[in-house]
C-alpha cells in the first residue's frame, strides 16, 4: 500500500519572483507536483522540478475553469498517491487567498499538510509604490478589507459605516471592478472626498502601475489610465508618502520586456538581472545544448589525450561536456597533467575554476 504523501499549501509572494520565501523555494524543489494559482508568476517554476499545473477560478485563455472543490479533490488525490504536493499561492494562502479552505479539506480528508507564509500584496504593493501603511505620526493601524465578497453568502460583512470611521489605512482587495461603489459607499457613510487614495495594478512586477487621486475622483482616474487587475486600493493619508519615497518605478529598465534567449537552464543570472533593472525577463530559449548522437569519436580522443599539447575550451557549455564525459567514462583530471588549457572568455574560465581548473591561456 501506498504510503501517504504530503500537502505544503505555500504563499508565493505578490509577483516579483524575489519575494518568495526560502522555506518556499525548499517545498517547490523537492515536490513531486505543483499546482499554482493563475496570480502566481511563472518565473517561480523556475525551482521546478516535477509536473507543474495551472488552476484558475476564473476563466483564462483557454477558458478552461477549475472550480474550489476539484482543487480540493486533485490535492487529495495526489497526497493519497504518495506525493509531496505543493499548492502555490499568489500572496499569502490565508490572506483573501482560500488556504484556510484547502487545509480544513486537507484536515477533513486526514492529509498531513504545512502552511508556508508569502508576503501578502497589500504590504508589498505599498512598499513597492512608496507607501507606509502604517506610520507614527499619520497612521497607527490598517485594516485589511474584501472588496469582492463571495456571491453566494448570506448578507454583507463589509462595514461601511464603520471603515469610513477608521482612522487608520484602508487597504481593499479584488476590488477594481467595484471601485466606484467601494468610493461611493464610503463618502455616502462620512468618509472625507478628499482622503488620498490609490490604486495598484500589478504590483511589484515590471508593469506596476500607481494611479493617485483624492476619493471622489479615484473611479475616473483609474478609468482614465486603463488601469488592469490583479490591483488594490489603498485608502488613507499614507499614500501622501510615495511623492517622496517612490523607488520602484524607477529603475532604469523599468516596464521594458526582454527576451532572454539562453538555454532555459543557463538563464538564471540574465533572468536576475533584468529583474534587479526592473524589467520583465521573458523566456525564449532559441538555443539547446544536448549530447551528440555518437560518442565514438569523443571517446577515443579523451582516450589519448597525453598526445596532444593544448585543449581549447570555447564555452563553458564545451567545459561541462567534455568533463562531465571524461568522469562518467572513469577518467579524472588527471588525464589532464600533460596538457595545457586554454579558455575563451571569463564565462569559459569560470566553468574551469568550478572543476579546479586554472586555464594558462
Amino acid at each position: 500500500m501506498t504510503s501517504c504523501g504530503k500537502v505544503y499549501l505555500v504563499g508565493g509572494g505578490p509577483g516579483d519572483p524575489g519575494l518568495l520565501t526560502l522555506k518556499g523555494r525548499e517545498c517547490l524543489e523537492r515536490a513531486d507536483l505543483v499546482l499554482y494559482d493563475g496570480l502566481v508568476n511563472p518565473l517561480l517554476l523556475r525551482h521546478v522540478s516535477a509536473r507543474a499545473e495551472r488552476t484558475c477560478r476564473s476563466p483564462g485563455p483557454d477558458g478552461r475553469v477549475l472550480a474550489q472543490d476539484d482543487i480540493n479533490r486533485r490535492l487529495i488525490a495526489a497526497a493519497q498517491a504518495g506525493m509531496t504536493v505543493v499548492r502555490l499561492k499568489g500572496g499569502d494562502p490565508f490572506i483573501f487567498g482560500r488556504g484556510s479552505e484547502e487545509a480544513a479539506a486537507l484536515a477533513d480528508a486526514g492529509i498531513p499538510y504545512e502552511i508556508v507564509p508569502g508576503i501578502t500584496a497589500a504590504t508589498a504593493a505599498g512598499e513597492y509604490a512608496g507607501i507606509s501603511l502604517t506610520h507614527r505620526e499619520i497612521a497607527s493601524a490598517v485594516a485589511f478589507v474584501t472588496g469582492h465578497e463571495d456571491p453566494t453568502k448570506s448578507g454583507r460583512s463589509v462595514d461601511y459605516e464603520h471603515l469610513a470611521k477608521f482612522s487608520g489605512t484602508l487597504v481593499f482587495y479584488m476590488g477594481l471592478h467595484r471601485l466606484a461603489h467601494i468610493v461611493e459607499s464610503l463618502i455616502d457613510a462620512g468618509k472625507d472626498p478628499a482622503t488620498p487614495a490609490c490604486v495598484i495594478g500589478r504590483a511589484t512586477t515590471p508593469r506596476q502601475q500607481t494611479v493617485t487621486a483624492p476619493l471622489r475622483e479615484l473611479p475616473a482616474a483609474v478609468t482614465a489610465a486603463h488601469l488592469r487587475p490583479p490591483s488594490l486600493i489603498i485608502i488613507g493619508e499614507c499614500v501622501t508618502m510615495r511623492e517622496k519615497i517612490a523607488w520602484f518605478e524607477d529603475k532604469p529598465l523599468f516596464g521594458r520586456r526582454i527576451g532572454i534567449t539562453r538555454p532555459s537552464k543557463q538563464a538564471g543570472s540574465a533572468v536576475d538581472r533584468a529583474l534587479e533593472l526592473g524589467a520583465e525577463p521573458v523566456l525564449m530559449p532559441t538555443i539547446q545544448i544536448l549530447p551528440p548522437s555518437d560518442w565514438s569519436e569523443i571517446d577515443s580522443t579523451l582516450g589519448r589525450l597525453a598526445d596532444f599539447d593544448w585543449v581549447i575550451f570555447t564555452s563553458a557549455n564545451g567545459v561541462s561536456g567534455l568533463l562531465d564525459r571524461l568522469w562518467s567514462n572513469g577518467g579524472d583530471m588527471r588525464r589532464l597533467a600533460s596538457v595545457r588549457l586554454a579558455a575563451i572568455g571569463p564565462a569559459t574560465v569560470a566553468a574551469l575554476a568550478r572543476y579546479h581548473l586554472k586555464a594558462d591561456v
